[in-house]
């Protein structure tokens, strides 16, 4: 019986470990959809689909599935019926609240999200209600070893950042707009200051949504 109850926990935690990895290949899955929906299969010639390659395999997603869901985004396959929706609203004491969402079905989508402003007591708000609170940005972040921060700022402000900044774990953090986002990638990747990780995934650089004053994302 001890045999068989250690085999039975090898199961399960196995089931949990494989759980957790689909859950993760299906969310890469569908960054990887989208990019070559709106930029194309190519990835030399779509950055975003080249980074979103680069999170898939970061986290040994096999190559058939990458390829099925770039052939799914480029409408070669179907199940690429993915698009980017943005909701505005108001959280707890009127905090603005933006969310950007990756959907199948908008109306579903919405009504989910209506219900999660609704516990955390707040309200799903009209287009443009909150928008106006956020910019959108380009993110790097570079290590404060891999360069001096006169040469860094030099470079990045070159091909079109527009500011550098040193965070409190001394890393520097180079923002663009999202039009300059290409140049300027490509710029810190020739100049071999690559950018490193910014979140769970391994994701070395993205583009998000800035809050002013008291806003949260």
């Amino acid at each position: 019986m001890a045999g068989h109850s250690h085999w039975a926990g090898i199961k399960h935690k196995k089931a949990l470990i494989d759980a957790k990895r689909g859950k993760l290949w299906s969310k890469l899955a569908k960054a990887i959809i989208v990019a070559a929906k709106a930029g194309g299969g190519d990835p030399d010639a779509n950055l975003r689909l080249r980074y979103a390659i680069d999170d898939a395999k970061a986290v040994s997603m096999p190559k058939e599935n990458i390829q099925r869901a770039i052939k799914r985004g480029t409408g070669e396959l179907e199940g690429g019926n993915l698009e980017e929706v943005i909701y505005e609203g108001y959280g707890a004491g009127g905090v603005a609240i933006l969310c950007e969402v990756l959907t199948d079905n908008r109306n579903r989508t919405a009504g989910e999200i209506r219900k999660i402003f609704e516990l955390s007591d707040g309200k799903l708000g009209s287009s443009g209600c909150v928008a106006w609170m956020f910019e959108k940005k380009g993110l790097f972040l570079v290590p404060g070893s891999a360069v001096e921060e006169d040469r860094l700022m030099e470079l990045a402000l070159e091909v079109g950042a527009e500011d550098v900044q040193r965070t409190d774990d001394g890393k520097f953090e180079v923002t663009c707009d999202p039009a300059a986002y290409r140049d300027v990638a490509k710029a810190l990747a020739i100049s071999r200051h690559r950018p490193k990780g910014v979140s769970k995934q391994g994701r070395k650089r993205c583009i998000f949504w800035r809050s002013a004053g008291d806003t949260c994302l």
